[in-house]
């Protein structure tokens, strides 16, 4: 290791802000990475805020973290909230004979004013075995049905699943807005959800030295059709990848993305600030 590398485990330094204040549209600042405490949400919220990342959408995706995420909103009025059961939550609630009672209170959380998202949800094959893909495809379905009834945003996991995402939006009719969280498809991929209408979400995964593909995908997705996400705890962004992430290291993200787009960044963060509130409304 030089000098000049990060110790991972270290807590990372602010960078530079950026000169447009942007939108984490997706974090899950209710819980903490392995065995460390969730962070405290105030303080998170204004490290964030001193770099340039004044809003962000708190997504709960078991019932312990909706429930936080609505207390959240309720609090702070630079956060919206997203709710739902996520992929792999889905399968073990199903095993207890708890799932039905689980949608219950999902979709009345997600009756919240502000909360303006139905999600995450979506597919994982890597995590959940073959055994458990027919319980996560019908709540894909639960979930998109939900949120077009309550018109909210979908936003989407897909891990591993990009063929049957893409099929089952298509035979369902996805909402008019539908986010691709934490995108990880190909050139493809990326090309066929611009054609849909979908939004398209980058973390920390787009800086990595490996990613070359991911940021060929992102090359190719009109300005009016990004947004950038932490997805922290996880997916820290390079040069900090393995340390915990946090709203506050957003900006590295984005001015990777800004160099991959051949565009200058504070063009980018009007972009992305724009997107975020035609999606989501406003703060």
């Amino acid at each position: 290791m030089s000098p000049h590398e990060p110790r991972y485990g270290q807590r990372p330094s602010a960078p530079d802000p950026l000169p447009i204040p942007v939108v984490d549209n997706h974090t899950h600042l209710d819980m903490g990475r392995g065995d460390e405490p969730r962070p405290d949400l105030g303080e998170a919220l204004r490290e964030a805020a001193a770099v340039g990342v004044d809003r962000i959408v708190q997504i709960g995706c078991d019932l312990p973290g909706a429930r936080f995420t609505v207390e959240a909103v309720d609090a702070y009025p630079g956060v919206l909230g997203g709710v739902a059961l996520h992929p792999n939550e889905v399968p073990r609630l199903d095993a207890r004979g708890e799932l039905s009672a689980a949608y219950e209170e999902i979709a009345d959380l997600a009756t919240h004013p502000r909360v303006r998202v139905v999600g995450e949800t979506g597919l994982d094959y890597y995590r959940t075995g073959p055994e458990g893909v027919g319980v996560q495809q019908e709540s894909f379905r639960w979930h998109i049905d939900l949120a077009k009834r309550l018109d909210k945003v979908l936003q989407i996991h897909d891990r591993d699943a990009h063929d049957d995402v893409l099929r089952i939006l298509l035979e369902e009719g996805a909402p008019e807005h539908t986010v691709l969280h934490c995108f990880s498809g190909d050139v493809e991929m990326a090309r066929i959800a611009v054609e849909r209408g979908y939004y398209l979400s980058f973390a920390g995964t787009v800086t990595f030295k490996n990613a070359r593909a991911l940021r060929d995908a992102l090359a190719v997705v009109p300005l009016d059709q990004v947004l950038v996400e932490t997805d922290a705890p996880y997916l820290t962004p390079m040069p900090w990848r393995g340390s915990t992430n946090a709203p506050y290291l957003l900006p590295l993200t984005v001015r990777r993305m800004a160099d991959v787009l051949s565009v200058a960044v504070p063009t980018l963060c009007q972009a992305l600030s724009d997107n975020s509130e035609r999606v989501y409304g406003p703060w």
